[in-house]
């Protein structure tokens, strides 16, 4: 499960990315990576915080107990 909490973390970082880039956009006054509304990199954003969610829920989910 470290693994998928790895996955949960990375996703969860190319989220903030994505709101970072957002930010840069609107104060820039560019359209970067083709997006040409400022919505767009939060509905991005936003799938890529509730991956990481619930990679983070997934072991409590399964109950995964490390082995004695």
């Amino acid at each position: 499960m470290n693994a998928v909490k790895v996955a949960g973390w990375v996703s969860l970082g190319i989220g903030i990315l994505i709101v970072i880039f957002a930010g840069i956009s609107l104060l820039t006054g560019r359209n970067m990576f083709g997006f040409t509304h400022l919505v767009n990199f939060f509905h991005a954003a936003n799938s890529f915080f509730l991956i990481s969610v619930a990679l983070f829920l997934a072991p409590v989910q399964f109950n995964v107990k490390k082995p004695e």
